[in-house]
């Protein structure tokens, strides 16, 4: 019986589908070696058509911080102009992010509101900036201090942050702090599921655990390889796929669906 799709419901013909993980499949200690091969030559196969994405674009981890936060549901391009308006009021710091949301400041928090406005969403962000702004200078003092947390640990107190969760989480670990956390998004489970690789339920943690299974913990591989899921993601494997063109239409049987591009 052919797999399906669980974004579209369509049939996916697999005549010789790569290696199929459950969610049983990813809890082990040993690196299995079909699905490292599989990840690694995906891996390849992006890199070598899209080059390197050299994500995530960020001058200092307090800008990638902030940005992770304010590219919830929305455009990176909105979040762009966001961060280039706390730029230009000299509002890209953390303590003046905090102090924004004081009580007695509410002329303040409404200027951050303003100047965020592009990111979509912007009064619920700023009390999100300004509350996690102020949770990481109480506690920790700098942000600097906060990531000289253990992994596992800043993990943790970045989730007891109001707004914060398992991806900008580990967005943030991974290219702010600069840690081998692997992100994952809608767009892994689409591609994945497409190319027969992860037929199990839609889990973030799962799905995690199959990258950390398979894949040595090389923090390069780890920032580029999500960043390719995004490109590809956005430019090829939609909810409605462009299929001409893609760098794994040879290895995905989703590709010989009928209107798939």
């Amino acid at each position: 019986m052919p797999a399906r799709d669980k974004v579209s419901g369509k049939d996916i013909q697999t005549p010789n589908r790569p290696v199929e993980v459950s969610e049983k499949d990813t809890h082990t200690s040993d690196r299995p070696v079909g699905l490292s091969k599989a990840l690694m030559d995906i891996y390849a196969a992006l890199r070598g058509h899209l080059g390197h994405q050299h994500w995530w674009p960020g001058e200092t981890p307090l800008e990638i911080f902030v940005g992770a936060i304010l590219t919830q549901q929305t455009a990176w391009t909105n979040v762009e102009k966001a961060i280039a308006n706390l730029k230009s009021e000299g509002m890209l710091d953390l303590k003046r992010i905090a102090e924004c949301g004081k009580e007695k400041e509410s002329e303040r928090i409404k200027k951050l509101e303003e100047v965020i406005r592009p990111s979509g969403y912007y009064r619920q962000k700023a009390k999100r900036l300004s509350g996690a702004a102020r949770y990481i200078l109480e506690n920790y003092g700098t942000l600097e201090g906060f990531f000289m947390l253990e992994t596992q640990r800043l993990r943790k107190e970045l989730l007891s942050i109001n707004g914060i969760g398992p991806e900008t989480a580990d967005s943030i670990i991974l290219y702010a702090a600069e840690r081998p956390v692997f992100v994952v998004d809608a767009y892994t489970f689409r591609i994945l599921n497409r190319l027969g690789i992860y037929t199990g339920k839609k889990d973030y943690h799962t799905l995690q655990a199959l990258f950390h299974s398979a894949l040595p913990p090389d923090l390069d591989v780890y920032q580029d390889f999500h960043a390719q899921f995004v490109v590809l993601g956005k430019n090829y494997c939609r909810s409605r796929p462009l299929c001409n063109g893609c760098p794994l239409r040879e290895r995905c049987g989703f590709a010989s669906v009928p209107d798939s591009g």
